[in-house]
């Protein structure tokens, strides 16, 4: 893809610049012409879009004609779930995600401590036993050996339960009598709080911002142009919340919309939240076995964990509501999911259904959701920030929701095309670090989901990953590319566009090209995804794939 170089260089460097750009000779994915091949972008907006025949009228008119060569242009994603410096932390730390037995967790653990000899706290993340011929997670004593004695903290996949050394537990006042230890076992609840409150604070301040830095960098080589950072006291602090929106404003990168997930309004919005929102804790995670369920798990003798009854649901919801702020809630099982939908029935009571559904509340995850549920999502004008990686990674016959929940009630999680089907406004995440950002992949997890009945099209997909995001902040007027929308846009090299559904007797049309629908990259799986060659985020460069 050819462009003047030192364009972009004097965009980076001087991001206030606003340049008049024409894009041609690629695919265009816009609604407002489903064959376009040319934009031009003024202002940090687009400002037309249209066939190459017409782009010759702009050609002389323009500070800058870039030749696409072929590339598909899209609105940029939005990634609504992100927990933003864990994210840099596990790109700039120890991953575990990829290890395949225990033995290999614990080689990586001691091969991490020898090079970070510096490090005040070690900080490793996402370790799934479930996945492990073990079956089992690391035991204390393996970690003291493996690191020295030195502290360390290593987060589950989930992030809703962690194994630690001695140190750390040393270094954690009141830890061994809090809710949620049990010696020998992964901590889970507020003695999870505590220590990752505890290996958290020593990272110290120039750690948080490379990783901030790391993970922002990282979202825009993947044509991320937004996420939403749901942060708040039981995950990361207020210095780091404040810390990553001042440096988003200040450093030209993708856009960081925050959420702090505290039952506070006035906090909330003193820290610049969007809303007292994201990670508000209903209940925990299946992994940890830490989900509120209504009817116990397969694999143990109990239902999980309540963090918020339908009470206090109502009451935030009310608060939020008449402050003209966001609420939101981190529900998962299907009794959490229902306290939710119950806890804004009841503050729609108070204030009124009109004001709940003009607010836009969310409910992150949601994944245990019942016919009942769903329809309470559509009446109340809940959003669903949902996680398709989630099935990708621990759906089907084998995975980890069957061990949990037993397959019947397995097969019934992350129903997207019942949602869809019923009118709630879906915006798709990753949950990062827990899933990887990764856009692509994350619509063909929706596209290709391990239960047939709940997919949807490539095109419902990646409206939720692109509009989806900028509709649940409340902005109607963005993520996608039409005359007068925010020029925040990638550019990709991939093959041959398709138009993708789920089922060929509801969406034959939608295929036929007489239809006039925009195509998008193959995602069957096994296909190659697109690579991105370029991400724009207010009509300012914000990445170039290096050597195009």
């Amino acid at each position: 893809m050819s462009d003047s170089t030192a364009d972009i260089e004097s965009d980076r460097i001087h991001p206030g610049v606003s340049r008049t750009l024409l894009l041609r000779g690629g695919e265009v994915h816009s609604p407002a012409d489903p064959f376009a091949t040319a934009m031009v972008v003024e202002r940090g907006q687009v400002a037309w879009v249209g066939s190459e025949g017409a782009a010759d009228a702009f050609a002389d008119g323009v500070d800058e004609v870039v030749d696409l060569e072929g590339a598909l242009v899209t609105p940029a994603f939005t990634d609504a779930h992100v927990h933003t410096t864990a994210t840099g932390l596990a790109l700039t730390g120890l991953d575990l995600s990829g290890t395949r037995t225990l033995g290999d967790a614990l080689a990586r653990v001691r091969d991490f401590a020898a090079s970070r000899p510096g490090d005040r706290v070690l900080l490793g993340h996402g370790w799934d036993a479930s996945r492990w011929p073990e079956r089992r997670p690391p035991r204390r004593d393996e970690l003291d050996e493996a690191t020295g004695g030195r502290p360390l903290y290593l987060s589950r996949i989930d992030v809703h339960s962690a194994v630690t050394t001695t140190a750390l537990l040393d270094m954690t006042p009141g830890v061994r009598g809090a809710a949620g230890f049990q010696d020998g076992e992964p901590l889970t609840r507020d003695a999870h709080h505590a220590v990752r409150a505890a290996a958290f604070a020593a990272v110290t301040p120039a750690q948080r911002t490379e990783a901030q830095r790391a993970a922002l960098k990282h979202a825009a080589s993947l044509g991320i142009g937004s996420v939403h950072e749901c942060a708040g006291p039981e995950i990361s602090s207020e210095d780091d919340f404040t810390g990553l929106l001042r440096l988003a404003a200040e450093v030209a990168g993708p856009r960081v919309v925050g959420y702090w997930a505290e039952q506070d309004v006035a906090k909330a919005r003193a820290l610049g939240a969007a809303g007292a929102a994201g990670d508000l804790f209903v209940d925990g995670a299946l992994g940890s076995h830490t989900a509120c369920l209504h009817r116990p798990y397969t694999d143990a003798d109990h239902t999980g964990t309540a963090y918020l009854d339908t009470d206090a649901v109502a009451a935030h919801v009310v608060a939020c509501t008449e402050a003209g702020l966001q609420a939101g809630f981190h529900a998962i099982g299907d009794a959490a999911v229902a306290s939710v939908v119950d806890g804004m029935r009841a503050a729609a009571e108070k204030v009124g259904l009109a004001r709940v559904r003009a607010a836009r509340h969310r409910v992150e995850h949601a994944e245990m959701l019942t016919p009942e549920t769903i329809a309470g999502f559509a009446d109340l004008g809940l959003t669903a920030s949902v996680q398709p990686a989630f099935d990708a990674l621990w759906g089907g016959e084998d995975g980890m929701y069957a061990e949990r929940l037993g397959a019947e009630r397995a097969r019934t999680l992350n129903p997207y095309a019942a949602l869809l089907r019923a009118g709630v406004p879906l915006a798709f995440g990753s949950d990062s670090p827990v899933t990887p950002l990764d856009p692509w992949g994350t619509l063909r997890a929706a596209a290709f989901h391990r239960t047939p009945e709940h997919r949807v099209s490539v095109r419902a997909a990646f409206t939720a990953h692109t509009r989806g995001g900028w509709r649940a902040v409340g902005r109607d007027d963005a993520g996608s590319l039409v005359p007068g929308a925010p020029a925040d846009y990638a550019v990709w090299r991939t093959e041959e566009l398709v138009v993708q559904a789920p089922d060929d007797r509801v969406a034959r049309w939608s295929t036929d090209p007489r239809s006039g629908t925009p195509g998008l990259p193959d995602l069957s799986p096994g296909a190659d995804l697109p690579v991105c060659l370029r991400t724009v985020v207010d009509g300012r460069t914000v990445f170039v794939r290096p050597d195009e």
